[in-house]
């Protein structure tokens, strides 16, 4: 009886998470493509999670969420006296809720292993039962057979890497040369990885940012501290299943993490340019110029190592605008920036160009 009751509670509490007001989120694009905001990584009460799956589909929906993924553990099962292991469970209990609400829902389970190889994700798989091997490489070959997109988890998380400094090691090489690595996380939970950057611009996989969230959602990440919860961008030819694993193989991606985004600088540059514009001077007094620098995204602009003749530094507010004053010499050359909060690599920041528009 009391599990009964306790699966009850669970159903409910999922049904009513879906009643809440949905956000809309503004972010940065990558022209010719639709921006997907994807969370790859969390769990339920079928492994080491206290939340029932429905619950996450209607967190993803609230919080303006395209594509989840449920990524239950294979070798942990923690609950497996009171709940029945079943790998797909719940991909079949989240399935019609997900198509409901408009959430694509990527099938998918975590790996489980120490380190190395450490946790991946098996994503955009058919049958989780295969992953059940004792040998990690007919684990993941399982996977890859069936078209998976296999991210490494948390590469310098403290109870594995106890400097918390993610490092390749042989097994990771290997899957590389096999083509059977896509992406890594650049963010996890609370937490972010610099080197990981490196490791996806030098080894062409995806930079990949997740909650990996056992408990409620919204009591991780309240405000004020948090404005939202992590996030992967993907940036797919259009909002289907078939697009998003597309584009992920295709590595346009990027994380939103706070007021932080992290990318590669092919995509960065052009994200930055989706959401700052900068107007026409309205003020002209022969040695300086006014304009404003307007940033249509929820995700502040902090520009720093101004040129000489104007700011050294300047923020866009989320939604807002900023005026600019500058030398009149800045009409016919830009003002080059660099964005602290855009990261490109383990010790790099995007650097930009800002002009104003012409009359």
């Amino acid at each position: 009886m009391k599990i009964r009751l306790f699966t009850l509670s669970l159903l409910l509490l999922g049904t009513m998470s879906l009643q809440a007001q949905r956000r809309m989120l503004s972010v940065p694009e990558l022209p010719g493509y639709v921006t997907l905001k994807c969370d790859f990584h969390m769990h339920t009460v079928f492994s080491d999670g206290n939340v029932w799956p429905i619950y996450r589909v209607g967190e993803a929906w609230r919080d303006g969420l395209d594509a989840i993924s449920i990524t239950d553990h294979i070798e942990y099962q923690p609950h497996k006296q009171y709940i029945p292991v079943d790998h797909s469970a719940a991909w079949k209990i989240a399935s019609a809720t997900a198509a409901d609400y408009n959430i694509i829902l990527v099938k998918g389970s975590e790996i489980t292993r120490k380190m190395p190889p450490g946790h991946l994700n098996a994503l955009f798989i058919s049958e989780p039962d295969s992953l059940v091997k004792d040998d990690f490489m007919k684990a993941i070959e399982a996977a890859v057979a069936q078209g998976a997109f296999i991210q490494w988890n948390h590469p310098g998380w403290k109870s594995q890497q106890p400097d918390g400094i993610p490092r390749m090691y042989d097994v990771h090489r290997e899957l590389i040369g096999k083509g059977w690595l896509h992406g890594i996380e650049y963010y996890n939970d609370a937490e972010y990885y610099p080197l990981v950057m490196d490791m996806c611009r030098d080894n062409k996989l995806a930079v990949m940012g997740n909650s990996d969230f056992h408990n409620v959602i919204s009591e991780g990440y309240a405000a004020p501290e948090y404005s939202h919860r992590p996030m992967t961008l993907v940036f797919a030819k259009e909002r289907t299943g078939e697009s998003l694993k597309e584009a992920m193989f295709a590595r346009r991606t990027a994380v939103w993490y706070g007021d932080n985004l992290a990318a590669l600088e092919e995509i960065a540059a052009p994200l930055f340019r989706s959401v700052i514009t900068a107007g026409a001077p309205f003020k002209d007094d022969g040695t300086r110029i006014w304009f404003e620098l307007c940033n249509s995204s929820e995700i502040p602009m902090k520009l720093s190592g101004g040129p000489e003749g104007a700011p050294a530094t300047l923020t866009v507010p989320a939604r807002g605008m900023v005026v600019v004053r500058a030398d009149r010499k800045y009409l016919s050359q830009p003002l080059v920036y660099n964005v602290n909060n855009i990261v490109t690599g383990s010790n790099s920041v995007l650097k930009v160009e800002i002009s104003p528009a012409k009359k």
